[in-house]
C-alpha cells in the first residue's frame, strides 16, 4: 500500500534504474507456470479487476532428483555472471541479433537507442520488466560499448570483427561492475565505513591514488582488490542465492509519477504515471523525448524510500504487457520469497548472527505500523515475512535499504567478484588490453554520460557520484 509519496532524498532516479539494470542482469526465473499458479483470494471491498490474485508458480528445477529431502531450488533464465547480459543476451543467438558484424560494434537505431523490433513475439518491450529507466540504462551502455570498440580499434587497427567486440564486452561490463561498487553502493548506503569497504574491494586497502600510478603489485586482495586476485569459489560452486533475490525486492524506489523536464531550462515537458512509461510505452516516451532531457530528468528526481507504505500503486495493479492480465507485485514478491524456501524475518536474522525481533513495536519502533502489522500477523513475530520485516525494520544512518537486506548484500558484493575469473585470474592485459585496463580504471558513471550526452555538462559536471541528485538547469 502507498499512502503519500516518502522520497529518498540522498538518491536520484538513476539509482532506482540502475538497480533494475543489474537485476535484469543477473537472475529471472522466467514468466512461470500459469496452470499450477498460487490463486489468491481476494476481499470484497478490494477493488481488485479479476476475481482472485493469480500468481504463476515458479517452474521447479528440472535437475533435482525427486525426493532428495532438500530446500527446493530453480533455474536462472539470465546468467548468473557479471557479464551484461542484458545487453548482450544470454545465448549465442540473442548475441548474434544484437551485432553490426563490424568493427566490433551493437545495432543502434536512427534515434541512438537501443533498437526494439515491435513483433510481440521478440520484442522486450512486451516482457513484464520493461519500463523507460531500464531501456534508458541499456542505451547508455550500448553507446558505451560502441565507444569502447572506437578506442581500440585506434590502438590496434588489425583488430578482427570478433576481436573487438569480446574485448570491448568485457571491458563495458567491469566499467559497470567498477560503477556499481565504487559509485552505485555507497549512494544507496551512505555510510562512510561503506564508503571504505566497496573501495577497498576494487583498490584494496593501498587504495584508489596508489592503484592508479602503480597498479597492482601484489595479488593479495586486501591490499590491491579483488580484481587481478586468485579466484576463490569458497568452496562451493558459484551462484546467485535465493537470499540475495529476496533482499534486492526493492520496488518502493519506484515512483508512480514523473516529472520529464529540459536539461536545458527545467521546463516540464510531461508528466507521466508508471504505466505510460512501461512496457511498449517506455519505448514511445523513449522515441519521443531526447536521452539528454530523459537523463536530466532522472538525475534530478528521487526514488522512493524503501519502506512500508511506500510501495508503487502501479505495480499493485500491474498490467503484463504481453498477456494483458493483472498482477500484483506486492503480493508476488511475498509469495515468490515463501515459495523459495527463504526463511521470514526473525528466521534470518538468526542464521546471520543479528538479534530478532522481540515484538513487533521492537521492530518498527513505531506503534502505529506496530498495530497494522499485527492486524496481518498477530502478535508472531515470528510470522512476519522477511520483505516486510526488511521495510518496516528501522534504517541505520544514511542506509536507503535495512541492515538486514546489507548484510546479504555486502556478502554477495565479494563474492561475485571473487568467483568470476574475469575479475580475478584474468583481469590483466592480456585479457582487457593495457588500453582496457585503462579505460575501466579512468571510467565513472558521470564519465559515461557526459561521454553520449555533452549537453548535461552544465548540470552534471563537478558530480562525484551521478547517483546521488544533480543540481537544475535553474
Amino acid at each position: 500500500m502507498r499512502r503519500e509519496f516518502q522520497p529518498a532524498t540522498s538518491l536520484n532516479l538513476l539509482a532506482a534504474s540502475w538497480l533494475q539494470f543489474m537485476i535484469k542482469d543477473w537472475f529471472s526465473h522466467g514468466t512461470g507456470d500459469v496452470q499450477a499458479a498460487f490463486r489468491l483470494p481476494v476481499e470484497r471491498a478490494d477493488a481488485w479487476p479479476e476475481p482472485e490474485v493469480v500468481v504463476p508458480r515458479t517452474i521447479p528445477d528440472p535437475t533435482r532428483p525427486a525426493g532428495d529431502g532438500q530446500p527446493p531450488t530453480f533455474l536462472n533464465t539470465s546468467t548468473h555472471w557479471w557479464d551484461l547480459s542484458s545487453i548482450y543476451g544470454s545465448s549465442l543467438a540473442e548475441q548474434e541479433v544484437r551485432r553490426t558484424h563490424e568493427h566490433g560494434k551493437l545495432r543502434v537505431d536512427l534515434n541512438g537507442l537501443v533498437p526494439l523490433p515491435r513483433s510481440p513475439g521478440i520484442d522486450p518491450t512486451h516482457t513484464p520488466g520493461f519500463w523507460l529507466g531500464l531501456g534508458m540504462m541499456a542505451t547508455v551502455f550500448l553507446l558505451e560499448h560502441n565507444a569502447i570498440c572506437d578506442h581500440l580499434l585506434m590502438q590496434e587497427p588489425r583488430a578482427t570483427d570478433q576481436e573487438l567486440f569480446q574485448r570491448a564486452r568485457l571491458i563495458n561490463a567491469a566499467v559497470v561492475a567498477k560503477i556499481h561498487t565504487v559509485e552505485w553502493t555507497p549512494a544507496i548506503i551512505s555510510h562512510p565505513t561503506t564508503k571504505i569497504g566497496m573501495h577497498a574491494n576494487w583498490y584494496g586497502l593501498a587504495g584508489r591514488r596508489l592503484h592508479s600510478l602503480v597498479g597492482r603489485v601484489t595479488r593479495n586482495e586486501i591490499l590491491t582488490g579483488i580484481p587481478g586476485s586468485a579466484t576463490d569459489h569458497f568452496g562451493v560452486p558459484f551462484s546467485l542465492t535465493e537470499e540475495f533475490a529476496a533482499v534486492y525486492r526493492m520496488h518502493p524506489l519506484i515512483p508512480d509519477e514523473f516529472d520529464l523536464r529540459s536539461a536545458s531550462s527545467d521546463e516540464r515537458l510531461r508528466r507521466c504515471t508508471f504505466r505510460e512509461v512501461a512496457g511498449p510505452a517506455g519505448r514511445d516516451v523513449l522515441q519521443q523525448l531526447s536521452m539528454t532531457d530523459l537523463l536530466y530528468s532522472f538525475g534530478t528526481s528521487h526514488p522512493g524510500a524503501i519502506s512500508l507504505h511506500n510501495y508503487p500503486r502501479f505495480l499493485q495493479e500491474f498490467e503484463r504487457p504481453d498477456n494483458g492480465k493483472f498482477l500484483d507485485i506486492a503480493a508476488t514478491d511475498i509469495v515468490r520469497t515463501r515459495e523459495a524456501g527463504v526463511p521470514r524475518y526473525n528466521a534470518m536474522r538468526r542464521l546471520l548472527h543479528l538479534r530478532p525481533a522481540r515484538s513487533l513495536e521492537d521492530l518498527t519502533g513505531d506503534a502505529g505500523l506496530a498495530t497494522e502489522l499485527r492486524d496481518v500477523y498477530g502478535e508472531d513475530i515470528e510470522q512476519v515475512d522477511l520483505m516486510v520485516g526488511m521495510f518496516a525494520e528501522r534504517k541505520p544512518q544514511g542506509f536507503a535499504f535495512s541492515d538486514t537486506a546489507f548484510r546479504v548484500f555486502i556478502l554477495m558484493a565479494s563474492r561475485r567478484l571473487n568467483s568470476d575469473r574475469f575479475f580475478t585470474k584474468d583481469y590483466n592485459a592480456r585479457t582487457y588490453t593495457t588500453a582496457g585496463l585503462r579505460w575501466i580504471e579512468r571510467t565513472t558513471m558521470t564519465d559515461v554520460l557526459l561521454r553520449h550526452y555533452p549537453a548535461l555538462s552544465r548540470v552534471l559536471r563537478g558530480e562525484r557520484n551521478a547517483f546521488t541528485p544533480w543540481s537544475t538547469a535553474r
